[in-house]
């Protein structure tokens, strides 16, 4: 497999960053994941969009155009012969000493890695995931935005690692007045009534891109959305659950801390989104072959 990697492609063996990188030293960077299907990279603008616009919360200058970037991801997928990837963009603030001081660091590294991603096995698509609310809380904006899609994911790590020892297959975290705001690495929505509501950003939710394509394709449907905030009680009285994210895309939640949700199975609503999602993904896109 092939990297990009400032400018080049090179063998995945040879793609090495410097241990004086502040990406590895101090998580310090931005990055992205993108999918393609069927030779056609999925809402890459609205990634690029959004890299850049992390980047420029954290003082980082990318040293590559969007166009350039854009170019950069499909000569990628090109050289290893991708049809249906995940792709992973990573810009870091680059090689600097061992203290914090990012003027140190001149030159941001930018690597560009595509493969293949499978995050949860088909038998969860159809029987739905078991989660729990982390006892971790999500980062407060105030001290690290979390619509900055930064290298520093050690917030969610840690919840990954509660979610880890008990077992189960994901976790959902608050903010730290209650509200629930994310699951450890996808966004949740909830459904009640038909109604299908997910936490707004301010309440510490990442602005996903597949979040906001469900919210267009549920408008579409004639299904009613809103973006408000909801507490664990009201997670756990839904009448539907599920997660979204470019790697999940559209998952299924029947249980909470133990308790069903609804009729402790997928709901009519979740099904419906997650097959029009699927639909979307393979008509709408980037063409990677020119």
């Amino acid at each position: 497999m092939l990297v990009y990697f400032d400018g080049k492609l090179v063998p995945q063996e040879e793609a090495k960053v410097s241990v004086y990188d502040h990406g590895l030293l101090y998580g310090d960077g931005v990055f992205e994941g993108i999918r393609s299907y069927n030779g056609r990279v999925f809402r890459m603008d609205q990634h690029l969009d959004r890299l850049y616009n992390s980047a420029q919360a954290i003082a980082l200058k990318i040293p590559l155009s969007k166009e350039e970037m854009r170019e950069a991801v499909l000569e990628t997928l090109r050289a290893n012969k991708l049809k249906d990837a995940y792709i992973r963009l990573v810009v870091t603030r680059g090689i600097g000493d061992l203290g914090l001081d990012p003027r140190k660091c001149p030159k941001p590294t930018v690597f560009i890695i595509t493969d293949k991603i499978k995050l949860y096995p088909e038998e969860l698509y159809k029987n739905g995931l078991e989660v729990i609310v982390t006892k971790t809380k999500r980062n407060i904006r105030e001290a690290l935005n979390p619509e900055i899609k930064s290298l520093n994911y050690l917030n969610n790590i840690l919840a990954r690692i509660e979610v880890n020892s008990r077992g189960c297959q994901e976790g959902i975290m608050t903010n730290v007045e209650g509200y629930v705001a994310e699951a450890t690495a996808d966004n949740i929505f909830i459904v009640k009534d038909k109604e299908v509501i997910t936490p707004p950003t301010e309440m510490g939710a990442l602005k996903g891109i597949t979040r906001g394509a469900v919210l267009e394709i549920a408008e579409s449907l004639g299904i009613k959305t809103q973006e408000s905030p909801f507490t664990v009680k009201k997670l756990y009285e839904a009448d539907e659950c599920f997660l979204t994210g470019t790697a999940a895309e559209v998952i299924p939640v029947v249980k909470v801390d133990g308790k069903d949700i609804g009729k402790g199975k997928p709901g009519e609503v979740t099904l419906k989104l997650r097959k029009e999602f699927k639909k979307l993904t393979q008509r709408e896109g980037v063409s990677i072959y020119k």
